[in-house]
């Protein structure tokens, strides 16, 4: 009762200050004061109050609703017929559960939400997905369509995909996951993409096993493409010519793809030299891959993850060549074969290195005293799982690393005497990460709180041996084997609900962007509150 009430008053305000505002307007001369009373009078309602927000143009509006959370925007779009066109027209970014009942909507969706380049579908594994003629006729209205991501759309077939690469060739950034089809459906995007930038697969069922795998590239979208990331392939080599091709190419992420890396990587060495980084993660690659990436004279990041088969000469091998070299991860699977020569290696020719993680990595104070002296931008780093690393290793951090802002310690045989080293040392210090560390008390860690009263300490001391091992001190991304930097903030919307924004920024930004956004809001109205009682 009482919202219907307040419906029909909001009704008949807009209609009376829309009626005062079409009325003819006096040519004749009166004074500013009285102008000024006379125009605050036009604005004001029957009941003394003022609608300034019926006044902003749609653009203000647009503008407000993009700096929402995804909750605060549908519930704007539920206060009037302007609020939801407005909010509708200008959400560029939409998240959809892709069952197969969702076909029948499709036309009602794309007509409130015409102005999509973002769209995500996304399906429950257990459900039937949407498939090809639904594909086709979300193609067909969205025809500025940028990025496009699949996941567990199981329906989909090569002949749909190739129906929507042809109506959505402004295609910038494609990311499928748990989809069935297969060679022929990656090709036709390849084929009919040219803007194509970006590339995510993971486990793509309809591949091929074996040599009858009909190879996926290059395709006119090759000489665009700057990123590559394959995830759970059976044959990911199949990718080989794409990968091959792309001479633009800066990043090429591999993780968990069967095949022997070592023959296909001095190929793509020779034809793109230009890559920046490459991240691999349980993949058939030896010192004879390395000798090949040590080639990339322009890599900055290089993460060697449960690789056994690399060593301290494949890792010397591109130390010695990759001098730009920032961010280092390793990952060494308790196989000690990469250690202090391999990390001395690193210290002698990478002094750009600004973040290094060792997880079942055994490095000594030899190396890391090395690493501290010779790499003077070193500002974060991630000690796990290392049996070698104790207090004396934490004292010669604390004296040597000058710059060091972050420093994560994980299943470390390290003791509050290591704490008392880092109360006097690395100056610079914002934030130490202790976990598993049988050693370190909790007192240990307070005394340390109040020794460097702006230094963050975080302590866990749960020694369950089965979580996997992970780290958290840089300002990079969350990786697949547990390293986080910084540790991301998960806003991961239902299927059923649209995401918010229209923007590409990482989650921390988003949520400066939201803060940022509701304080302008704040601000706009406490302004038009104090305007309309003064």
């Amino acid at each position: 009762m009482g919202q219907s009430v307040s419906a029909a008053k909001l009704r008949s305000r807009r209609d009376w200050n829309y009626r005062q505002r079409s009325k003819p307007k006096s040519t004749a001369l009166i004074c500013p004061m009285q102008a000024e009373e006379t125009e605050e009078l036009e604005r004001s309602n029957t009941d003394g109050s003022s609608d300034f927000i019926s006044d902003l143009p749609d653009e203000c509006l647009a503008c407000i609703f993009q700096s929402l959370s995804p909750a605060d925007r549908k519930r704007c779009s539920l206060v009037c017929r302007r609020w939801l066109l407005i909010e509708g027209q200008s959400r560029h970014r939409l998240s959809l559960n892709a069952q197969s009942d969702l076909q029948p909507l499709i036309p009602s969706i794309f007509y409130r939400f015409d102005a999509v380049t973002k769209l995500a579908l996304k399906c429950d594994r257990r459900s039937v997905s949407i498939g090809d003629e639904a594909l086709v006729l979300i193609s067909e209205r969205c025809r500025n369509l940028t990025r496009l991501k699949l996941r567990a759309c199981r329906d989909l077939t090569d002949a749909g995909m190739l129906a929507f690469a042809k109506n959505c060739k402004g295609l910038k950034k494609l990311s499928c996951g748990s989809c069935a089809f297969g060679a022929k459906g990656m090709n036709a995007v390849l084929d009919n993409c040219p803007a194509l930038e970006e590339l995510s697969v993971k486990r793509l069922r309809g591949i091929t096993d074996g040599a009858a795998a009909e190879p996926i590239g290059p395709g006119v979208a090759a000489a665009a493409l700057k990123t590559i990331c394959l995830k759970e392939l059976y044959n990911g080599q199949c990718f080989g010519p794409l990968i091959i091709g792309a001479k633009n190419m800066k990043s090429l992420k591999l993780f968990r793809c069967s095949g022997d890396w070592d023959k296909l990587f001095p190929l793509i060495v020779e034809r793109v030299a230009g890559m920046v980084e490459i991240h691999m993660e349980r993949i058939q690659v030896s010192d004879v891959g390395l000798a090949a990436i040590s080639n990339c004279s322009n890599l900055e990041i290089l993460h060697l993850v449960k690789t056994p088969e690399c060593t301290n000469a494949g890792l010397g091998a591109v130390a010695e060549k990759c001098n730009l070299l920032r961010k280092l991860h390793i990952d060494g699977w308790k196989a000690n074969r990469i250690g202090d020569q391999g990390l001395i290696a690193v210290a002698k020719s990478c002094t750009n290195l600004q973040e290094l993680v060792l997880i079942g990595v055994n490095p000594t104070k030899l190396s890391l005293e090395m690493l501290a002296s010779n790499c003077p931008n070193l500002e974060r780093l991630a000690l796990c799982g290392s049996d070698t690393v104790g207090d004396a290793e934490i004292s010669c951090i604390a004296v040597k690393c000058i710059a060091l802002k972050k420093l994560c310690i994980k299943n470390c045989p390290v003791s509050d005497h290591g704490m008392e080293a880092l109360a006097s040392g690395c100056p610079n210090l914002v934030k130490v990460k202790l976990k598993k560390c049988r050693g370190v008390t909790s007192e240990g860690a307070d005394w340390l709180r109040a020794t460097r009263g702006s230094l963050v300490v975080n302590l866990d001391i749960n020694l369950d041996m089965g979580e996997h091992l992970d780290a958290s001190a840089s300002d990079g991304g969350a990786q697949d084997n547990g390293i986080e930097f910084p540790p991301m903030v998960g806003s991961q919307i239902g299927a059923s609900s649209i995401a918010s924004s229209s923007t590409g920024r990482s989650t921390s930004f988003k949520l400066l962007g939201l803060m940022s956004g509701r304080s302008f809001v704040a601000c706009t109205l406490r302004r038009l509150a104090s305007s309309s009682r003064s």
